[in-house]
């Protein structure tokens, strides 16, 4: 165990004690419920967990986040932290999905955008390497697309670190010690970025980015990330998107669904926070919320001829 390692878990060990929201709130997830689908040769993971209302009925419109403090640079006098390569803060997430969540925002306010960062991504992984780290876009489920961060959770807690090498995939890009591959049939669409070595991630990451549809107003394309390292080798999940949420969330009546999908769900970990939706839910509910977030097969293709033709 690293020094960082060592000062995070003396953090989570400090928060959890001594803050009450944080001690009240971990403490409650010893009542979340699971369940539990074994589909298409991968685990897919339904969590109950009222707590998570807030994130997921979450207002992201600009009038509603100009009508709000932001809630990194306005902390809780409780709520400490570890200070990361002087531009990140690593803190104990005090609303959890998991027994050990942590938030990691930038140290100053700047919007939610991933690119500039992304290498600072893959050195955290690489000094918490029990952990993923995971960003959620501005419009993907990020319920601070005003403050840069991205969040972490133990390896354990995320089936597709499970999963991924059981994918069907095959070779987009290729460079020294570093190949991207794409999904096969399979939802959500998933962009697999396996690298040894820091700078070709780098490069191959800003390759896909660059290449990804975004729309007239964004200043980001869509997407939801899962960074991971396994031995010496870094494991990036791009989940490129098309809707911040599927039609299940604005149905009315018995065909209500409040399942507003971000990083965990496209990785294969569903939060619910109502009981009526944890005990209705069936795998093809779940495939549904994919497909409808998800960019489609031909838009798929069609990125994947761009970064072939332009790399």
């Amino acid at each position: 165990m690293n020094d960082l390692e060592q000062q995070i878990d003396f953090l989570l060990f400090c928060q959890k004690q001594d803050w009450k929201l944080a001690r009240e709130n971990y403490a409650s997830l010893a009542n979340v419920q699971t369940r539990y689908f074994q589909e298409d040769y991968r685990t897919t993971v339904l969590q109950f967990n009222p707590e998570r209302i807030r994130s997921s009925a979450a207002k992201i419109d600009k009038a509603s986040l100009q009508a709000r403090p932001c809630f990194f640079c306005h902390r809780p006098e409780e709520q400490k932290g570890v200070t990361y390569n002087d531009a990140f803060e690593i803190l104990v997430n005090p609303y959890p999905i998991f027994k050990d969540h942590l938030t990691v925002p930038l140290r100053w306010h700047e919007r939610q955008q991933i690119k500039p960062y992304y290498g600072d991504l893959l050195d955290i992984v690489s000094d918490l390497s029990g952990y993923v780290l995971f960003y959620n876009g501005p419009k993907c489920g990020a319920s601070a697309p005003d403050h840069m961060h991205f969040q972490a959770g133990r390896k354990e807690e995320f089936p597709v670190v499970r999963n991924w090498l059981n994918f069907r995939k095959r070779a987009v890009w290729e460079r020294g010690r570093t190949s991207l591959y794409a999904s096969v049939g399979l939802l959500p669409v998933c962009f697999i970025l396996v690298s040894g070595d820091r700078s070709e991630a780098v490069a191959a990451f800003g390759l896909l980015y660059d290449r990804m549809p975004m729309g007239p107003e964004d200043y980001e394309p869509m997407m939801n990330v899962a960074v991971w390292k396994e031995e010496e080798v870094w494991i990036t999940c791009i989940f490129p998107r098309r809707e911040l949420r599927s039609s299940c969330y604005y149905a009315e009546g018995d065909a209500n669904i409040l399942i507003s999908p971000a990083t965990v769900e496209m990785a294969g970990l569903f939060v619910v926070p109502l009981e009526k939706d944890f005990k209705k839910v069936t795998f093809a509910d779940l495939e549904k919320v994919w497909e409808e977030v998800s960019i489609t097969e031909d838009e798929k293709n069609e990125l994947i001829r761009k970064i072939r033709e332009e790399a």
